[in-house]
């Protein structure tokens, strides 16, 4: 057991190292906290910033050690007045050490070296990172968990598209187990050289901790405190979905600029995880911008997030890096499309995820953001995920021409087609029209026709029709509209309202016609 007079800087003090040194007998004899300190923690504090929470609690259990004889502690005298920040504390720990002789204690190599070069003598604290927060709620199904000050804990189990959210206990959380939890994982940043702090602001945190992302509320920001955990559970191959030969050729060949598109929880972050591993593999250099970084991505893959918040800068740095694809994940500011299209137009082969409820809504979040006729320049692939599938995958490319519906050769113009990649059928268009800009749907009837058997009424459909949703007009008025199956066969029944009404319109001979449905 060492007994000495040490002094903590504000790295061991925010990851509670210290308390946890004192408590396994590592450390004893006298601690020296600099005032300045206490007003850092208290300066965050009061602005909100998750970390104090950890700070409070580490000087809170110093002083009960303190109180219990197992540590002297001792607060020195300011030597600053007004706000200080973690360099002005960092220094004033090296002026008290030097000025007593004491021991500096820090968790980062830096300061300690700085330190040493000084004359002073150091000790870096790194524990070994524990599993207590992941153990407690993260069985091998858990996607993702949900803790809210007053609530029961809740957490969705399954994978994307088949999870069910469940209580994982009947007993309410309180604030100070929020409390508890908010110390310990920060404490485990702090020890985990891989894990980081993304997002540090007034009431909330966003952290990456290891595979887990980690976003940590509290008032003003949220009515109360709470904290969401999600991590990736399914660990995939491209070859693995279920995807047409054509997406695999296009994406070797040709595909430069696509948008992985889809509604919250879809499946989007799997799919693109999946592509940079495949491009990888394909002999790419692959890079990610992420903020937060979550993407489980293979070690070659480096993952770069917002320089200062700003992405445009981190896409600076990337144009000197040179890689082949960029994985941006997380588009939703008009500055991260713009960051996405200056990129493209660099060279640069780009994947961009953005949610979307849509296909078309993937391209439509372009529109004003960057000019009409550049986007296919832009964006000539988009992927639409839902339920962890690739439900439609949609090419973009730039005609002149007269837009469908239009009889006057005079109002030809660029239009771009939005078509669907399977069956190669024109869905979109989109164009001007005086100030305006037009996102047309096309459809392209084909005639349908039906297998009549003893109970039900079949129709056949094309490659490229699987499970998918199929609209029937009869002499272009709206029938009805179903889905087909795995095998892209569309079954009424004829003893259903809607059988009775088709087989009464086919037997008179009615134009009966299919679309597919956007």
């Amino acid at each position: 057991m060492s007994k000495d007079t040490y002094i903590a800087d504000y790295t061991v003090i925010y990851n509670a190292f210290v308390s946890e040194a004192v408590e396994k007998g590592a450390l004893s004899g006298d601690l020296v906290i600099p005032s300045e300190l206490l007003r850092l923690v208290e300066q965050e504090a009061l602005k909100g910033k998750m970390r104090s929470i950890s700070a409070l609690d580490e000087l809170e259990k110093l002083k009960t050690l303190h109180e219990k004889g197992k540590i002297n502690l001792d607060i020195h005298e300011p030597i600053i007045q007004g706000e200080v920040t973690e360099q002005s504390v960092s220094r004033i720990c090296r002026e008290i050490a030097k000025k007593v002789g004491g021991v500096l204690l820090s968790s980062k190599f830096v300061t300690s070296r700085i330190a040493e070069l000084e004359g002073i003598k150091t000790l870096v604290i790194r524990p070994e990172s524990g599993n207590a927060f992941i153990d407690k709620f993260f069985e091998p199904d858990v996607m993702s968990i949900h803790l809210k000050e007053g609530c029961k804990p809740l957490a969705k189990r399954g994978t994307p598209g088949k999870w069910r959210l469940v209580e994982i206990s009947d007993r309410e959380i309180s604030i100070d187990e929020i409390k508890g939890l908010i110390a310990e994982i920060f404490e485990r940043v702090g020890k985990d050289p891989y894990s980081f702090i993304e997002i540090d602001e007034e009431g909330v945190s966003v952290i990456q901790l290891h595979e887990f992302r980690i976003v940590i509320a509290i008032p003003p920001f949220s009515e109360r405190m709470e904290i969401t955990a999600v991590r990736p559970i399914v660990n995939v191959k491209l070859e693995d979905y279920k995807v047409p030969s054509k997406l695999f050729r296009r994406l070797e060949e040709r595909a430069e600029g696509v948008l992985i598109s889809g509604p919250p929880g879809a499946g989007k972050t799997t799919f693109a995880q999946a592509l940079a591993e495949w491009l990888h593999r394909k002999g790419r250099i692959v890079k990610t911008m992420e903020s937060p970084r979550d993407l489980k991505v293979p070690p070659q893959v480096s993952q770069y997030t917002s320089i200062k918040g700003d992405m445009a800068k981190t896409a600076d740095v990337l144009l000197l890096v040179r890689p082949d694809y960029t994985i941006f994940d997380e588009m939703r500011k008009t500055n991260d499309f713009q960051v996405y299209a200056d990129m493209r137009l660099a060279g640069v082969g780009m994947v961009g995820v953005t949610h979307a409820s849509s296909p078309i809504d993937a391209i439509q979040r372009l529109l004003g953001r960057v000019e009409l006729g550049i986007i296919p320049q832009i964006v000539d692939t988009v992927i639409f995920i839902k339920d962890g599938k690739v439900k439609k995958v949609y090419t973009l490319n730039i005609k002149t021409k007269v837009p469908t519906g239009f009889t006057d050769k005079s109002l030809a113009r660029p239009v771009i087609e939005v078509k669907d990649l399977a069956t190669d059928s024109l869905e979109f268009e989109i164009y001007s029209f005086g100030e305006e800009v037009v996102v047309m749907p096309v459809k392209t009837a084909k005639k349908a026709n039906w297998r009549i058997s003893r109970k039900t009424i079949a129709l056949n459909l094309p490659k490229g029709y699987e499970n998918r949703e199929v609209e029937i007009y009869a002499d272009g008025k709206f029938l009805l509209s179903d889905y087909t199956d795995e095998k892209g066969k569309l079954v009424i029944k004829k003893n259903s309202k809607e059988g009775r009404h088709l087989l009464k319109l086919i037997k008179k001979g009615a134009n009966i016609e299919y679309f597919k449905s956007s």
